[in-house]
């Protein structure tokens, strides 16, 4: 299978940071950490859960920057990385919740926000944070982050029929929240 090399904009910064540059690194961070954030607070919806997701998957990236081979962008190879990283976390959550055996609910109730298309806005969103995680997970990847389901099925290691249906029943499930 033929591989497609990618000419990065940011090629120059890759390579100085293979060879240990910290102000290359620095600069990278600072090109991709607002974007790779807001990924991370998509999938996990927890600020503090985000910042730790997004400080560890830029060490993962630094470290392991050798294995990029330019067969796509170094933000795509990058926020691969910052996906993986917020799915394990949400792996993570789900485990301890098992384990200290509490269940989770929302209580608080933000206020209203004035206009019209914000409260729909907030209440969207609401309702996304309400999907299952499996059902939000596809959601967020499919709608917010432009995957297709082939990349999701990859990402999340399940089949890509199994990314279809659950993008399909988390729009049903999202439908019904907003009924």
């Amino acid at each position: 299978m033929e591989q497609t090399l990618y000419i990065d904009r940011h090629y120059s910064l890759v390579e100085a940071c293979k060879r240990g540059d910290r102000k290359a690194q620095y600069e990278l961070y600072r090109l991709y950490s607002k974007s790779m954030f807001n990924v991370c607070m998509r999938i996990l919806n927890h600020i503090g859960e985000a910042e730790d997701v997004l400080q560890e998957a830029f060490l993962d990236a630094f470290q392991k920057i050798h294995d990029f081979r330019q067969t796509s962008t170094f933000g795509a190879w990058l926020k691969q990385i910052v996906v993986n990283r917020a799915i394990n976390q949400l792996r993570q959550r789900r485990l301890e919740w098992a384990d200290v055996g509490e269940e989770a609910e929302n209580v608080g109730e933000e206020d209203s926000p004035a206009d019209e298309s914000d409260w729909e806005i907030a209440r969207v969103r609401d309702a996304i944070q309400r999907l299952p995680d499996g059902f939000r997970t596809v959601l967020t990847l499919y709608l917010l982050e432009g995957y297709d389901h082939e990349e999701i099925a990859e990402i999340l290691s399940i089949s890509e029929s199994t990314s279809r249906t659950q993008y399909m029943r988390a729009k049903r499930k999202l439908l019904e929240l907003l009924a």
